[in-house]
């Protein structure tokens, strides 16, 4: 049985999330304002600056826990931009997104609900594994460290009522409304909690190699082909029925989430 004692930060003035959100700074510099890429990277970086204020201010249980996930967990996302930018193979579960990154018709809360979809229905359990097979510890609910992924669950709600408030305000709701848009964007937003046991199946698989890799391929294609669905429903056609006076659906506004993102 490993353990799960939770293990002390060597150094507790270095916040691993402050590097993670410079490096996505820089990428959203390099970016333009129409990129979906772009668009997710800005949410992105809002929960990372939360998480990392709540780590700074001593939330959480099991600081060394979160200094090993997250930087694992974040470069699964920066592993797929840096290949996208070098025209390699991106992982099958973040192909909808760069491909459609340009695509007009497609409305800012569709880029941010793909985005989510791949990192955290595919990424995140991955990145717990990983993390916990580097301290030692077992996946244990009501560990220390399973608090602390609930824990951030709560921060990442906070900043999602944000992007949300924001969307409902600056586009016409009734057209989000039909594309069932706020109804996927709560469901990903739950599916963070259900994780922890995907987590726990990939660490049941790890003495059948074969059987891990076929379950890997059967929930990359299934989180690939839900990104590709939720970006194929276009909402352009519904500008023409638009208010005159409300703003155009397929907009990319600077949201209030995105303060403080490169220009």
């Amino acid at each position: 049985m490993k353990g799960n004692a939770p293990k002390a930060v060597s150094d507790r003035a270095v916040n691993p999330f402050d590097a993670i959100a410079a490096r996505m700074e820089r990428l959203s510099g390099a970016m333009s304002q129409n990129d979906g890429v772009r668009i997710f990277n800005d949410l992105y970086l809002a929960v990372t600056r939360a998480v990392g204020a709540e780590f700074a201010n001593d939330r959480f249980e099991d600081p060394a826990f979160l200094s090993r996930l997250a930087p694992i967990f974040s470069d699964l996302y920066f592993d797929a931009v840096e290949r996208d930018a070098a025209k390699r193979t991106v992982s099958r579960v973040w192909v909808p997104l760069f491909e459609k990154r340009f695509q007009s018709g497609i409305a800012p809360l569709q880029f941010v609900i793909a985005g989510m979809n791949a990192h955290i229905n595919y990424d995140l359990a991955i990145a717990l594994v990983a993390a916990s097979s580097e301290l030692g510890y077992d996946l244990e609910l009501d560990s220390a460290h399973h608090r602390d992924h609930l824990r951030v669950n709560t921060t990442l709600a906070c900043v999602m009522d944000e992007v949300r408030e924001h969307f409902e305000t600056t586009i016409a709701r009734s057209v989000v409304t039909a594309l069932g848009m706020f109804d996927q964007f709560r469901r990903i937003a739950r599916a963070r909690e259900n994780t922890w046991t995907q987590a726990q199946n990939l660490v049941a698989l790890h003495d059948t190699p074969f059987k891990r890799e076929q379950h890997l391929l059967a929930r990359a294609r299934t989180v690939g082909f839900v990104s590709r669905t939720l970006l194929g429903q276009c909402c352009a056609q519904d500008l023409a029925a638009a208010p005159a006076s409300a703003e155009p659906t397929c907009s990319r506004p600077t949201a209030a989430w995105r303060r403080g993102s490169p220009a």
